[in-house]
């Protein structure tokens, strides 16, 4: 029969109000409870205990729009013939990153990564058609790094509306970031199988969920 023990104190945690904050001195290791927030005193600064702060855990996100192939710009892309999804990330909202290093880098057009370990989550827009709509589909993948399978996050994209007609395509990746991938970054590579296709209006948006700081 299994028996729990309490701790050996009971923290006595002070209750206040939001607005009062800012004229409390917290002592170091005193814990303090407002109606938004559990603090706790750390080197003369009110650390927030709860809830969890995205900044203070390097977990973050990153929007990266291209603004080159547009609506009247569209890449092209030949039949069978693998290229880069280009992304010259001439829009790029990071505000709340918290994270120092990009996850995307335009001049080298790869995703990157902060630590081995690390999680990520990634989301793909863009535009697209085909002038064979039948016979053509588009292959999209992570390039494979130095052996680690990426290759096996990969997405069929098929043609469903017809010839010439605009489709709008939405995919998510999540995979996590091995000492290569963190060394030497990856790339989102698409093929048009079949035939020959158009992109644009490209769009990553990156986001890291986990942290794995050694």
């Amino acid at each position: 029969m299994s028996s729990k023990k309490n701790t050996s104190y009971r923290v006595h945690v002070e209750s206040e109000a939001e607005g009062n904050f800012p004229d409390i001195n917290t002592e170091q290791g005193a814990m303090m409870v407002t109606d938004q927030a559990l603090y706790m005193g750390f080197n003369d600064e009110k650390v927030i205990i709860y809830p969890p702060q995205s900044d203070a855990m390097g977990l973050g996100w990153a929007r990266y729009d291209d603004t080159e192939w547009t609506s009247e710009n569209k890449k092209s892309l030949g039949q069978d013939s693998m290229i880069v999804l280009p992304n010259n990330a001439g829009n790029v909202i990071n505000e709340h990153i918290h994270s120092p290093k990009a996850f995307y880098n335009a001049e080298t057009e790869k995703i990157q990564a902060v630590n081995d370990s690390d999680v990520y989550v990634k989301t793909i827009v863009f535009k697209y058609s085909s002038a064979n709509a039948n016979q053509t589909y588009l292959e999209l993948k992570l390039e494979a790094v130095n052996g680690t399978p990426y290759d096996r996050l990969s997405s069929d994209i098929t043609f469903p509306k017809g010839n010439d007609a605009e489709h709008n395509y939405h995919g998510v990746f999540q995979y996590y970031a091995d000492s290569d991938f963190v060394a030497n970054g990856s790339q989102i590579e698409i093929t048009a199988v079949g035939g020959t296709a158009k992109v644009w209006d490209i769009i990553y948006f990156i986001q890291r969920t986990q942290n794995h700081t050694s």
